[in-house]
């Protein structure tokens, strides 16, 4: 507001400034008040990861120190599997209703309709930002930037180097998608999402906002590549190369943990900041040193494939002093508990299908919690199969399931986890009633979701958010194998299997241009060219290193809906460009190199431009 000081105040402009001073200062007063709060949740890394859990090799002392004076929920529990928890883990939904029940092939994309923490924080007035790894689609209108996280800083796909992500990137130096544009960057991958997640927060704490601060290494998902410096010691005892590098990743996430909150410290933030940290599926390397006696590994209906850890801390809240909470809880659970502690606006009509466990962390109902049965399953595959690799769980009791077999009957064993931990003794003969009431509630949540899973999640066309859109290979709905990294990529599989369309919604009817690549953009190779093999980096071979092999291409085809076109190919340019008029609505968009002997190879990258 813009006032005059050539002449004196009137009583009214007197009173609009106190109004105004007022309204200013109560605003900074609420902003002051309301946490912050800061999520990490790491990649691959299970509950036998860390030296505070009793990993005999693996050392993580500022991890152990958040531990030490955190409140820990104890038997919480996630998918097995990146995507399915994270969809999970921000929506507060099962996994399969949202659609993402798979890391790749189409269904790894986060439907439209489902409310973030990212929009749900936005909306209660929080500057929001995301930081690594998303895995939730890497399309308008499925990115982190189309879902209420107002600064963002990300890798394509599921993981460095995977398809979606900038040409050649190996976990050292590269570029990222800041905001949407690839941006270079200097550094180890963790290093660096850590770095702009603080740079993010201060410029929030300038301006007096609170913040939610979604940090998601893709770290330590393979390929397994660590800072030589943090990799060595593991090395040193004479684990091979990958389990080193799998140790050495963690050890650099656990040292940029305890960076970070010696940073908060700082800066005056630690107070008032929920600081969580947990993990997104069980193990894929550490099993072979240590699980936790749990049974399973990543991908696995056991609990060593889904059970991780979750500490939480809070000082300015109460949620310190190193204190276990007992009952199951799970990835649903953290949008209603983070809703409740920090007095967000609850999405309208969206009804959750976990509960704010702030009576739990609280440490005051903890003799009065029901009851709960809690479902997770790893699916992977096109579509759902009821019992598929299903858990179905109590504090008490898990129900492992198989899908049907031969005789149409799904296998199913029951365990009673805290006497057999390990889940070594089926105990289904002994206790029919208890498996027969876990069975009953997966029926009736079987029936409940079944009628969602038709949704298919859309890529849209011609929206001015994204215009081009650049679609890849990694979001292939296909049977066969999906080039979901860059090895694939450089592989050239070019079996008519090995293919697979996009499903698409063209928003506006109209003319669009059409380019189809085998190599991305950013590589400038021609379409039937080989390439060298890239520069390696510490630890396994990475997805570059590998040599890019020639593919037979005479002609260009596409087909969109009804649409269908199709032009020579020259190899030694780096695109054919294809112009259709389309209509709007919901496609099957199939896109495909035509070799002169009848091979056929998917289109690995298709950028498409409403003109």
């Amino acid at each position: 507001m813009k006032f005059s000081f050539r002449r004196p105040f009137s009583a009214r402009r007197l009173s609009l400034l106190a109004f105004f001073s007022f309204a200013f200062l109560a605003t900074s007063t609420l902003a002051a008040d309301r946490p912050n709060v800061v999520l990490v949740i790491t990649d691959d890394q299970g509950y036998g990861d860390l030296s505070c859990h009793g990993n005999p090799v693996l050392k993580t002392p500022r991890i152990d120190e958040l531990h030490a004076d955190s409140v820990r929920l104890t038997d919480y529990h996630v998918a097995p599997t990146c995507s399915p928890t994270r969809c999970a883990l921000l929506t507060g939904h099962w996994t399969d209703r949202t659609g993402v029940w798979h890391t790749i092939a189409g269904r790894s994309m986060l439907r439209e309709n489902e409310v973030t923490l990212g929009q749900i924080f936005s909306d209660g007035g929080y500057a929001t930002g995301m930081f690594g790894k998303w895995h939730l689609g890497d399309n308008y209108p499925f990115r982190p930037e189309d879902r209420g996280f107002q600064e963002v800083m990300r890798h394509g796909g599921g993981g460095v180097g995977q398809t979606p992500d900038y040409w050649d990137n190996a976990y050292f130096d590269g570029a990222y998608f800041h905001n949407s544009k690839p941006t270079p960057v200097e550094g180890f991958c963790t290093d660096v999402f850590f770095d702009y997640a603080k740079r993010f927060i201060e410029t929030q704490a300038g301006a007096g906002k609170p913040f939610f601060a979604y940090i998601a290494t893709n770290a330590p998902h393979g390929p397994m590549h660590a800072p030589p410096e943090f990799a060595k010691p593991y090395e040193d005892q004479g684990l091979n190369v990958g389990l080193a590098h799998f140790f050495g990743m963690i050890a650099n996430i656990d040292h940029n943990v305890g960076e970070l909150r010696s940073w908060l410290e700082e800066k005056g933030l630690a107070e008032n900041t929920i600081f969580i940290f947990t993990t997104d599926n069980g193990t894929s390397s550490g099993a072979k040193i240590f699980n936790a006696d749990m049974r399973g590994a990543k991908g696995s209906e056991y609990d060593g494939g889904h059970r991780v850890p979750f500490f939480v801390h809070w000082p300015a809240g109460g949620l310190t002093g190193g204190r276990d909470v007992e009952p199951i809880t799970a990835h649903v659970d953290v949008v209603p508990t983070l809703i409740d502690y920090c007095d967000l606006p609850a999405p309208e009509g969206v009804k959750f299908d976990g509960v704010s466990l702030r009576p739990l962390l609280d440490g005051k109902k903890v003799a009065d919690w029901p009851d709960r049965i809690l479902v997770t399953d790893s699916q992977r595959v096109k579509d759902p199969i009821k019992w598929r690799k299903s858990a179905v769980m109590t504090s008490d009791w898990r129900l492992v399931s198989q899908e049907a077999g031969k005789n149409g009957k799904p296998k199913h064993a029951l365990y009673a986890i805290k006497e057999d931990p390990g889940q070594e003794n089926d105990v289904i003969e002994l206790y029919p009633e208890e498996a027969k009431r876990l069975i009953n509630f997966y029926e009736d949540w079987w029936a409940e979701l079944e009628p969602t899973f038709s949704q298919d999640a859309r890529i849209i066309l011609g929206n001015p958010a994204e215009n081009p859109s650049t679609l890849t290979a990694h979001d292939w709905i296909t049977v066969g194998l999906t080039p979901w990294n860059h090895s694939h990529i450089r592989n050239g599989e070019n079996k008519p299997e090995n293919t697979g369309h996009w499903n698409v919604e063209v928003e506006t009817a109209g003319d669009y241009e059409i380019e189809l690549r085998r190599w991305p953009k950013e590589s400038g190779a021609g379409i039937t060219a080989s390439l060298p093999p890239g520069e390696d980096v510490p630890g396994v071979q990475a997805y570059r290193a590998r040599p890019g092999v020639a593919i037979p291409a005479a002609k260009a085809w596409i087909k969109i809906g009804d649409v269908e076109a199709e032009a020579p190919v020259d190899g030694q340019k780096p695109s054919v460009t294809l112009k259709v008029t389309l209509p709007a609505g919901p496609a099957q968009f199939d896109a495909r190199f035509l070799g002169p002997d009848g091979e056929v190879t998917g289109a690995y990258y298709a950028y498409v431009k409403k003109l």
